[in-house]
């Protein structure tokens, strides 16, 4: 196995995971490691920890950081990542995180969500799905309150570049029983040389069937903002209504440095629906969406 310890990874530069875990009661969890350097050279790891009603960061050093090249395992500090489950083992700044969580098999797409977006040169960012959904098993006590996810619902993707888009929206959810589905949309403005645009990446599992809406598709971005986004492909038309949200404050990364300010909501209200023409293939409302708007163009 493989690993990369970050020391060959010039800045500016990040690369991240964020891994969100749903229980059947409605509680959720996300964790966020991640590794970054700066132009400076100054290298760095940290792990975020976000409920729906607050979130904590935690700064390593690089020495406490590995992550594998061939397969998704990521290390930081005492907390393990893989594709078996994690374990958490901390206890520092006034926060502790104790536990073991079972994956149970991942979720993953049929193809890169980035599709030719991947080659392009100059990204600020590329964007990655591990899992779209998959079983969790387990207990994880947060300052010594317990999180029981066994029957729940995980999902992983990842990040890395430079720098989170000047402008972006993101959400994503995952719900069971006999309608169950999982679905991740994000809109971004995208900078190249010579100029830029709005691009959007979305994959939606529903009743068996993967839908695919993207740029490099044809798919028009018909409207977005903090209150959502509607995205039209030909026939579809794939629209995110924000109904309620709690938002907490998280870092992200610019030219590689963790000192961005952006807010999430990891559990917003969201209403999503697709439709075929004017036939409804499907509508969702979602009490444990997550959802991400950032525009550093105007106040936020």
């Amino acid at each position: 196995m493989k690993f990369f310890h970050g020391a060959k990874k010039a800045g500016p530069y990040f690369e991240g995971w964020y891994l969100k875990h749903q229980s059947p009661e409605g509680k959720s969890l996300a964790l966020i490691p991640a590794f970054h350097a700066g132009r400076d050279g100054r290298r760095s790891v940290s792990l975020q920890i976000i409920t729906d009603s607050g979130s904590c960061w935690l700064e390593y050093p690089e020495s406490q950081f590995r992550a594998c090249e061939s397969s998704f395992r990521v290390e930081v500090g005492q907390a393990v990542f893989h594709e078996g489950g994690m374990e958490a083992s901390l206890c520092r700044d006034g926060l502790s995180l104790r536990g073991t969580l079972r994956y149970g098999p991942f979720a993953p797409l049929r193809s890169d969500i980035m599709g030719p977006f991947r080659f392009l040169p100059g990204m600020q960012c590329a964007h990655g799905v591990i899992s779209m959904g998959h079983p969790l098993e387990g207990v994880l006590y947060l300052n010594g309150a317990p999180l029981n996810f066994s029957g729940g619902t995980g999902y992983i993707e990842t990040d890395r570049g430079r720098s989170f888009p000047e402008a972006y929206l993101w959400t994503q959810c995952a719900w069971q029983g006999t309608d169950g589905g999982r679905l991740m949309l994000a809109v971004a403005s995208i900078p190249l040389p010579g100029g830029s645009f709005t691009g959007c990446i979305c994959a939606l599992f529903h009743q068996g069937r993967e839908y695919r809406l993207a740029t490099y598709r044809g798919a028009r971005i018909e409207g977005w903002s903090a209150s959502g986004a509607a995205v039209r492909q030909g026939r579809l038309l794939l629209s995110a209504e924000v109904l309620e949200q709690r938002r907490q404050i998280l870092r992200a990364p610019a030219e590689g440095r963790m000192e961005r300010g952006i807010h999430e909501s990891l559990c917003a209200t969201v209403r999503y629906r697709l439709w075929n023409g004017e036939t409804l293939l499907f509508q969702h409302t979602d009490p444990q969406a997550s959802f991400e708007y950032s525009d550093q163009r105007q106040a936020e």
